[in-house]
Order: C-alpha cells, then structure tokens, then sequence
C-alpha cells in the first residue's frame, strides 16, 4: 500500500509503503461507535447534583394538622410535592465511564486510520518542523495543500514551532502519536501523519 509522501510546500519528497495490518484492514462501523461513545463517556465530568429532601433546609414540624383544613395531609415541608422541598431521583455525582477491552480499542484505532486511507484523506509528510512559530507562513502552506479541517499527527513530540502557529488556525488540530485516538480521527477532514507518527503507529498497533 503506497502512498507519496509530500513536504509543507506541497512537493513530492518521496513514497511510504503502509502496513496493511493497520492501514487496510476492514472498516469495523460498530467498533468506531462503541469507542466514540466509550471516549466521550469518559470526558463527561458527572458533577451534576440535586438536594433530596433530606439535604433542603426546613423544618421538621408537620406543616398543619392532619384534620379539617380540606387539604391533603402532609407531614413534613422538605416532600417532593411542597414548594421547595427535595428533588425525587434527581440526578448525582457519578463518572459515567466505562471499561472497552483494549483489543476493541486497538481493532477500532485500526479502523479509523483504514478508514481515513481508503476515503484517500490520509495524507502523509515528511515532517512539520518549521523555522519559526509565524501562524501568518503556516496559513499560507495550509492554502496551498488545501487542508481546512485536518488533524496533525506527529511522532513522540509535537514540533513546537509548528503547535504554536497551528494554536490560532481553526480546524487544525495537533497531536503525539500517543494522543492519536479514534474520535478525533473521525472527526477530522483530513488525518495528516508525520513519518514518525506512521512508525510509531506501526509499532503502537502491530
């Protein structure tokens, strides 16, 4: 499986020749489902919280007496029913996370990048190592390779200078080889990898 690889300037500085095992394998659309939903279930901070109505301040005398008023009677004005009394089942502080085998996890990061490479918006450079942090030189090299919403794969470490002019540019995201992960690979337009990245994927999911 060939691809160019190309430079910021969009030249041609050679080919890569991508491992099938984690670059075409079949696209599995239920395992990229459960791991979105496992990633985002994770990021939800769960700090939501209600009183009950043994947390609302009030008193614990009876409000009236149980007869010959002709209301319901009640006892005590922190019930449900009674202005500002507790909330019933409302909700608590919990994590909503929950455990994906990591061989699910694995099969469908495979999956993300196969299927990235077969829609052919996997696109590979030769490194994003720039000379300077300018976001003004970066937006024009972004111009010319037509990438408006892309994410930016490096490998171990990001190169600074190039994190620093992408920060401002909307749509472009940037990552370690490490952080690759399937949600923002799906949600990206175009997955860039660095040559880094490419091995160090290999080696990560091999």
């Amino acid at each position: 499986m060939n691809l160019d690889v190309i430079s910021l300037d969009n030249k041609k500085v050679g080919s890569i020749d991508l491992d099938k095992s984690v670059f075409g394998v079949e696209v599995r659309a239920d395992l990229l489902a459960r791991t979105v939903k496992w990633q985002l279930a994770k990021r939800r901070a769960g700090t939501h919280k209600t009183k009950g109505r043994g947390e609302v301040s009030g008193t614990g005398a009876k409000p009236f007496k149980q007869k010959g008023t002709g209301r319901a009677r009640q006892g005590t004005h922190r019930a449900p029913q009674m202005r500002g009394g507790g909330i019933v089942f409302g909700p608590v502080v919990r994590s909503y996370a929950h455990k994906l085998p990591k061989k699910v996890r694995v099969l469908a990061l495979k999956s993300a990048l196969s299927s990235k490479q077969a829609e052919g918006k996997l696109v590979v450079i030769e490194s994003t190592a720039m000379k300077a942090p300018k976001t003004a030189d970066l937006v024009k090299r972004l111009a010319k390779l037509g990438w408006v919403s892309a994410l930016v794969i490096d490998g171990a470490e990001v190169d600074g200078n190039f994190a620093l002019a992408a920060a401002n540019i909307v749509g472009i995201n940037v990552l370690p080889s490490r952080g690759a992960n399937v949600y923002d690979i799906m949600r990206s337009g175009t997955l860039v990898l660095t040559m880094d990245a490419v091995e160090k994927l290999v080696e990560r999911l091999k």
